[in-house]
């Protein structure tokens, strides 16, 4: 693990923070040219040339988005802690499908209660709802009949006739039907995320994953069929047992099925996943090999129209590198951008979720936490609600 921690071998430099487009945009705000800003993270951080200029991209794509946020707006983040199965690299608390399937019905009603409680709040306070992103673990595990009274709650108790973007993330294809996604366009989701990770069937039944590349291919052609025209894809470098041409292939794959928005992870080792657990058996990239991954990346993607826009930094990622969401000019995720750069109040509803307070003015930044589990979740749903009753103003 040395490889993974030693920060004296960090293109970051000194930097540990996880937002270091933040610096950038900070920089920015207070007059700094762009040669100035690179030169600062060069000379007083110890960056490189390649993460400076990164940082700096990331900030220049943020300040016109922050520019036309609602300065009053909220926006909510539904969890969703189901999926067909864990994957090797996964530290999420999450609920397999078949171990779930009971649960589901009762996580919904508890769900229900607080998507309405939340909503109440929200009304007020006046504030408008900018973006909504449904998230997991997979939010597409559940049948179409509980996606649709979810969503449903949500517009009968929320008023988002001011909303910007939905975000659903449908992120393992084995989840995605035709009829769920049908569900998502009746309720006007307009980004979705499908994500791969792999394109080598190899990789993905190293990792864990229930599906094949094909299934990718044949959700992506389902998705557009059935009108979604703003489609995010995540892919990660670093994968067990893959090399440069490996990762190339599934880049390239990828692109070909046309994502307006394409992010690309760099692998982290977390510290409660099999991966972590079990790490002696598995053939993972030198850090030097990674950072070749992601450099390939930027370029590859930048000669396709994408540039980054937003970007963060884990704990114990090879190479001590980063991730980082590339897109289209005009298909930038606000709410990626929103909750990395901490500019917007985020209230998260569902288990697992840190509803977050941001207070521009000050730059006061508050935390209300809900608990990780499922079961504790619905038992403690009461809690739960009234933990969120410091967001009523006054």
């Amino acid at each position: 693990m040395s490889e993974i921690t030693d920060e004296t071998k960090s293109p970051w430099g000194i930097l540990t923070g996880i937002r270091p487009a933040k610096i950038a945009t900070k920089l920015l705000d207070e007059g700094m040219s762009d040669d100035e800003v690179i030169s600062y993270f060069i000379n007083e951080c110890g960056t490189t040339y390649e993460k400076a200029s990164l940082a700096l991209e990331a900030a220049r794509a943020l300040r016109p988005i922050r520019d036309d946020m609602y300065r009053d707006g909220v926006s909510i983040y539904i969890g969703i802690p189901f999926c067909p199965s864990r994957c090797l690299y996964c530290s999420f608390v999450t609920n397999g499908t078949k171990q779930a399937a009971a649960l589901m019905p009762e996580y919904i009603e508890a769900l229900k209660k607080e998507i309405k409680y939340t909503a109440d709040i929200i009304s007020h306070n006046g504030t408008p709802v900018e973006t909504v992103y449904i998230g997991g673990g997979t939010p597409t595990t559940l049948t179409p009949r509980l996606l649709e009274e979810m969503i449903d709650c949500l517009y009968d108790n929320c008023d988002l006739s001011k909303m910007k973007e939905f975000t659903v993330e449908a992120g393992r294809p084995d989840t995605i039907t035709e009829e769920k996604l049908k569900v998502l366009k009746k309720y006007n989701v307009d980004r979705i995320s499908i994500n791969p990770q792999s394109m080598n069937d190899s990789t993905l039944k190293i990792i864990g994953r229930a599906h094949s590349a094909d299934d990718i291919r044949e959700a992506m052609k389902m998705a557009r069929h059935c009108g979604f025209d703003n489609i995010n894809m995540d892919v990660i470098a670093g994968l067990p047992g893959e090399d440069m041409e490996m990762f190339k292939y599934t880049l390239s794959e990828v692109e070909k099925l046309e994502p307006e928005d394409t992010t690309v992870h760099t692998m982290s080792i977390k510290r409660s996943s099999r991966l972590n657990e079990y790490l002696d058996e598995y053939d993972l990239a030198k850090g030097e090999l990674v950072a070749e991954m992601v450099s390939y990346a930027r370029k590859y993607l930048a000669e396709r129209g994408k540039f980054p826009y937003y970007m963060y930094r884990q704990k114990n990622q090879l190479g001590n590198l980063e991730n980082v969401g590339y897109s289209k000019p005009g298909f930038e995720s606000l709410y990626n951008l929103y909750i990395m750069e901490e500019i917007q109040t985020i209230i998260s509803l569902g288990c697992g979720g840190v509803t977050k307070t941001v207070d521009l003015e000050t730059n006061r930044i508050e935390r209300i936490f809900n608990v990780k589990e499922a079961k504790d979740y619905i038992e403690r749903l009461d809690e739960m609600l009234h933990r969120k009753d410091v967001l009523r103003r006054i």
